[in-house]
């Protein structure tokens, strides 16, 4: 647990000397900072009725950057201390090599908090969490009787970060995480099925584990894996596509979200590379990436670099507007940063990631546009999926999903798959909700194998010529 808070300037280093040397390190380059951090996390997983794993983890450490150019100098240590930063500087001073320069401008300061800065591994005793673990897994099975197995996991976090940047500015964050997940497995004349829920954000457990919530997260989790028991084989063929709101957005996320980061757009790897200005979607497409909402997993007080996070527009009725952005990208393309500039520890280099990445709602009633739907799937919810961010072409598996036939949601599938590019997708949307919602808090992001926690959202779409992969 956190003792005390994080204060490596008050112990560890002088930050004075710390500045000093952080300005040796950058001295002729363009832009860096010192990134300090300190994290604690646990973890426990309740499975089959005992527990199966519980975890508990602590790192700190600290990332020193030069920036030069497209060229970025970074030495990290698990030590913090002057001889560490010492030789952290002699490496990052390899990528500035000789000759003068100035420094890019600091980030303007922010007093704003979008989440507590209490550990939320304090909210409850350990023997407490192991209990609500355990009343899950009675729980689910009490529901019923085809229930044959239950895991239940319960994750919390706290991670303290320090920016020192070379104009002598200190920006520090805590920020907070927390996630509760069941996954039921019901059987039937032989045939299994699974289900799963769960939900979190940068919010304290106690609202996790309170427990008409924890209820509500198994039932859930228990009415998808009964519907998949009823599942029949997905259909195969060129048709149009319903997605629900909120979790669907996991799409979006992957099939443009990437597409629109600015290093891949600079480096001309992204299919909407050159794009700017032009109709890139249907009209009435609005696409925002937003790490400024209170309490979200994708949040943000300021990013990896000490820039104030930022509610940015990508996709503005259809027209591309923006890409999201770090310092060193922005400075090369000649923008401003977005405050997108994300790392996924100390041991790692910041770059251009998305926050809560999600559509505006439209006009239209979710039922209408089932009920336009000649003959289509309507896809509620989404396991995994695989991207290339070069053309914008996507696989996705859908766990929840039903058919639809003459507007009328029929029996739930199984088996189906979602294929297409996101380019030609976003030009296809054919009807847009007025429900938007984001994801429960369940969303992780991959890129360049850094990890890091992110939300989703969407009302309800219409996307028309996807080409449906099963097995009917």
């Amino acid at each position: 647990m956190i003792d005390a808070p994080f204060r490596p300037f008050d112990t560890a280093l002088d930050q004075d000397e710390a500045l000093s040397q952080l300005r040796a390190a950058v001295d002729g380059a363009d832009d860096g900072e010192l990134y300090l951090e300190r994290r604690r996390s646990e973890a426990i997983v309740f499975d089959d009725g005992r527990v199966k794993t519980a975890s508990y983890d602590a790192s700190e450490g600290f990332g020193l950057r030069a920036v030069r150019g497209e060229t970025a100098g970074y030495a990290h240590s698990t030590e913090i201390s002057e001889a560490s930063l010492t030789r952290a500087v002699e490496t990052a001073r390899l990528a500035v090599g000789d000759g003068g320069g100035s420094w890019a401008d600091a980030p303007q300061p922010t007093n704003v908090r979008l989440y507590s800065d209490a550990n939320p591994m304090d909210d409850a005793a350990f023997p407490v969490k192991i209990e609500t673990l355990r009343e899950i897994d009675a729980f689910a099975r009490d529901l019923d009787s085809r229930v044959v197995q239950v895991t239940a996991s319960l994750a919390a976090a706290c991670q303290e970060v320090e920016i020192l940047r070379p104009e002598g500015t200190l920006v520090r964050d805590v920020r907070p995480m927390t996630r509760l997940n069941v996954s039921v497995i019901v059987e039937e004349n032989g045939r299994r099925e699974s289900g799963s829920h769960g939900g979190g954000g940068r919010i304290g457990l106690t609202g996790l584990i309170d427990r008409t919530q924890w209820q509500a997260t198994t039932r859930e989790a228990l009415r998808i894996a009964l519907v998949n028991l009823e599942a029949e084989a997905a259909p195969a063929g060129v048709m149009d596509v319903v997605l629900g709101p909120g979790w669907p957005g996991v799409l979006l996320h992957e099939a443009v979200g990437h597409g629109l980061e600015g290093d891949f757009n600079r480096k001309k790897t992204s299919a909407f590379a050159g794009l700017m200005g032009q109709r890139v979607a249907a009209p009435g497409v609005t696409v925002l990436d937003d790490g400024t909402i209170p309490d979200r997993r994708g949040s943000i007080s300021f990013d990896d670099e000490g820039t104030p996070s930022g509610k940015n527009v990508l996709i503005e009725d259809g027209i591309l507007v923006g890409y999201m952005q770090d310092r060193q990208n922005a400075r090369l393309m000649g923008v401003p940063a977005t405050g997108n500039g994300r790392r996924q520890s100390y041991a790692h280099i910041p770059m251009p990631r998305m926050t809560n990445t999600y559509m505006l709602g439209g006009e239209a009633a979710p039922a209408d546009i089932l009920a336009g739907l000649e003959d289509g799937i309507y896809a509620v919810g989404f396991g995994g999926g695989q991207v290339d961010i070069t053309n914008g072409k996507f696989v996705f598996s859908c766990t929840e999903a039903y058919r639809v036939k003459n507007g009328q949601v029929g029996a739930p599938v199984k088996g189906a798959t979602l294929i297409g590019d996101g380019p030609t997708a976003m030009q296809q949307i054919r009807a847009i909700g007025n429900d938007m919602a984001l994801d429960p808090g369940i969303g992780n992001c991959g890129k360049a194998g850094q990890w890091v926690p992110v939300g989703v959202g969407q009302p309800t779409l219409r996307i028309g010529g996807l080409t449906v992969g099963g097995s009917a």
